[in-house]
């Protein structure tokens, strides 16, 4: 009976949607416009936050509409009845005629956006076309902030179907595609309470997008309300945190907060935080929640380790504080159990630790027989060789963090190519650092691999990571990735290394390859569910494989083919029962669950169940996926531009 209520209420708020939206005001019916509805919010405990209260305000006034904004009254349901709630697929917004749109914007105070793709304003033949514009998006098409600045771009255009690329703005048209068809642009919780509430209810496609900073398509979606959640930067320093177990320094961080600001404010206050290496990543969002690997892991681990608080607006709509003591399953989760899934974050509070002096090196060579090279390629192999074989004295044994990218040379000449970008090694001066590594060194020059480091040294990390960490390239629409974690199991047996270096060398002679010499730590009392192949790795690499716009359809399919069932499958016959990390993994990687979460992902699926038994949340890849499909996909590349239906 409660299914067949929702239905009906669902289908007759839909068929009143072509007469014009009211409201009581002074015991007379108006119109419904920014004069006349008052914002949905209510201030506690100085957040603006959707009620009941105000909820059964508006329904006094006779808002029109106003139940598609309901908090639900039965969440705990049985498993048939959550799939009965909505059958088939999504409900396109085309399907919900534009009045409905307008009440919404007027409850958020005004942050409705509809979505306009930004290269628009590069198709000559687009009602949005401006030259300008046109030529600052070109300029900027690789940077972060181009994306991360709008509401709904994405730093992957490949999974949104690149139907609105900037660069063919001449001789194409401009689809939205896989973009979301409107994005609510957060300041309030309010905002995002109304923004679940209404999708659940509706049955509407929702995304969350935070900076946009994502290879595997969950923040965009075809059709979709997408929660975007960007301009939430606050970050409050905290000198003295003491609760659950933990006392002294911490940040509480808006989830709009970006690594290179979360960096600013801890130099700021002579701290060091946990965070990822692209400046442009956004802190509290996909980034821990899918684990977060840092500089800094192989001395105080994961990102996720780190948080002490969340608070979080959960499927049905309500805000609360998750922490050990409460909401101990959503804290559980969230650290590690991927973004997009158990509700939309609009805080943290994170440890922070007392600076220390970092040390480490960088450098650039290349092998090959012409006058680029620095080495011999029979060198470079050998002196490749004896770094990975001496892993564990580094990450493992001193905290180090080894970040370094090789490559054929792509110049058709014979050879390869090898960036250190850094080697850090937080904790330890250089002069010991150098200690640590002259073994290697020595080793090094006895192969003719006469490389001269760059050394370096810091009493902070602010400064190592703003001198030596690479500027990101993004919005590669032509590029698939797929990732490993390698066990350090794989070095306590010498035939077991022998052909893990194998293997290693075999992939390198057709991709670049990304490497981290990288512990995940496990920190004294954190349990959470990040990946547990993080605790026992020692390498964790990302290879990938490329085309380009002239590429023909048959090879357009077989490098993404590659992507999975060759370097993918090669990097998974070294790792047996490792797995990867969720943030830069292979859209189709086989037996996702396993490789993502281990043993965690039967407890991250019940608790998905029971807190969002609506399937009002949905990405790529994320827990309970596996019960949707996105229609009219090819089966080797998954894109976003499609229906999302149950399966």
């Amino acid at each position: 009976m409660a299914v067949l209520s929702r239905n009906l209420l669902l289908a007759s708020t839909l068929a009143s949607l072509a007469f014009t939206q009211t409201i009581r005001k002074d015991e007379q019916i108006v119109p419904a416009d920014e004069s006349t509805v008052p914002v949905a919010a209510e201030e506690i405990n100085n957040e603006l936050v959707l009620t009941n209260d105000t909820l059964a305000e508006l329904a006094s006034l006779e808002l029109s509409h106003i139940s598609l904004f309901k908090f639900p009254e039965n969440v705990e349901m049985k498993e048939s009845t959550r799939r009965q709630l909505f059958t088939g697929c999504k409900t396109y917004p085309d399907h919900l005629l534009q009045p409905v749109w307008k009440i919404f914007n007027l409850l958020t105070g005004g942050a409705l956006i509809k979505t306009v793709p930004v290269g628009a304003v590069c198709f000559i033949n687009n009602e949005h076309y401006d030259a300008e514009k046109c030529q600052e998006i070109l300029a900027h098409w690789n940077e972060s902030p181009t994306h991360a600045d709008d509401p709904t771009s994405i730093m992957s255009p490949l999974y949104q179907g690149k139907t609105c690329m900037p660069q063919n703005g001449n001789d194409s048209t401009c689809d939205i595609g896989g973009f979301p068809s409107y994005a609510v642009n957060i300041s309030t919780v309010a905002q995002i309470q109304l923004a679940i509430n209404f999708a659940r209810n509706t049955n509407v496609r929702l995304v969350v997008k935070n900076t946009g900073h994502d290879f595997l398509g969950k923040s965009t979606g075809a059709g979709a309300l997408s929660i975007w959640t960007h301009n939430l930067k606050s970050i409050d320093y905290i000198e003295q945190y003491t609760g659950r177990g933990y006392t002294g320094p911490a940040m509480k961080l808006g989830a709009g907060v970006e690594v290179g600001e979360l960096y600013a404010a801890a130099d700021k206050y002579g701290v060091s935080a946990v965070g990822g290496e692209c400046k442009g990543v956004g802190v509290v969002g996909g980034y821990i929640q899918g684990g977060g690997h840092s500089p800094l892991s192989s001395l105080y681990g994961l990102g996720a380790d780190q948080v002490l608080s969340i608070d979080i607006v959960l499927p049905n709509g309500r805000f609360i504080t998750a922490n050990a003591t409460h909401h101990a399953d959503i804290f559980w989760a969230v650290r590690g159990g991927g973004g997009s899934t158990f509700g939309v974050v609009t805080s943290m509070i994170v440890k922070v630790y007392p600076e220390v002096v970092y040390s480490g090196l960088t450098f650039n060579i290349t092998s090959g027989n012409d006058s680029l090279a620095n080495v011999t390629t029979e060198a470079f192999s050998a002196a490749l060789e004896s770094y990975w074989r001496r892993f564990p004295d580094y990450a493992a044994a001193k905290g180090h963090y080894g970040y370094s990218s090789v490559s054929p040379r792509f110049d058709g000449i014979s050879g390869y190519t090898w960036q250190f970008h850094p080697w850090l090694a937080p904790g330890t001066n250089l002069i010991d650092f150098k200690k640590t590594i002259t073994p290697l060194l020595v080793e090094w020059q006895a192969v003719g691999f006469d490389v001269e480091p760059s050394f370096f040294e810091y009493d902070n990390f602010y400064q190592p990571w703003l001198s030596h960490f690479p500027t990101e390239i993004v919005a590669n629409a032509n590029l698939r990735q797929s990732s490993r974690l390698i066990s350090a199991k794989n070095w306590e047996d010498a035939a077991t290394l022998n052909q893990t270096i194998t293997t290693l060398k075999d992939i390198l002679n057709s991709t670049l390859m990304i490497m981290y010499n990288i512990v995940g730590k496990r920190q004294q009392g954190v349990d959470n569910a990040v990946n547990p192949a993080w605790r026992e790795t020692l390498f964790f690499v990302i290879v990938g494989s490329s085309w380009t716009d002239t590429s023909t359809p048959a090879e357009i399919e077989a490098a993404n083919k590659a992507v999975t069932w060759n370097l993918g499958a090669k990097l998974r016959s070294i790792s047996r029962g490792s797995g990867t990390y969720l943030n830069e993994a292979d859209v189709a990687e086989p037996n996702f669950q396993q490789a993502f979460w281990g043993t965690n992902y039967d407890r991250l699926l019940a608790i998905k169940k029971s807190v969002d038994p609506w399937d009002t949340f949905w990405a790529p890849t994320a827990v309970g996926s596996e019960n949707w499909y996105i229609t009219n996909q090819k089966p080797w590349l998954p894109e976003q531009n499609g229906h999302l239906c149950r399966k």
